[in-house]
């Protein structure tokens, strides 16, 4: 049984599938559904758990290359929540796009952990190392 890191069996199993160059997408509650992709869910209610959870919880165990998110981030939140999100991918390149060219970069990827999180435009796509 395991007794730290990440419990969840399904995460795990997903992030263990994740090679060189392939990418994961951590998504808010209102990220659209895409079924060509392994989808987990783990909203629970607003804001349980958010985008900077999952993404400090992996972070230890999944070499992060580069990151992507849309431009409208930054535009939609506070100079402070833009600060979190750039805090806790520091020294991961950070590329801002429009959200329909993000959205263009979804069906590659390996899969997309959805979260309950509100903050608008939260969502990331990394790619490993």
């Amino acid at each position: 049984m395991l007794k730290q890191g990440i419990l969840n069996p399904y995460i795990n199993s997903l992030l263990s599938r994740v090679r060189h160059t392939n990418t994961l997408v951590i998504s808010d509650r209102g990220f659209p559904f895409w079924p060509q992709i392994e989808t987990i869910d783990i909203s629970l209610v607003d804001d349980l758990p958010r985008v900077l959870d999952v993404l400090n919880a992996i972070r230890a165990n999944f070499n992060i290359g580069r990151a992507f998110m849309a431009s409208e981030f930054r535009d939609a939140n506070t100079p402070q929540t833009c600060g979190q999100f750039e805090l806790a991918l520091k020294g991961v390149p950070l590329s801002f796009e429009p959200h329909i060219e993000f959205k263009k970069r979804v069906p590659q990827a390996i899969g997309l952990i959805r979260t309950g999180d509100t903050t608008q435009y939260a969502n990331m796509i990394l790619e490993s190392a």
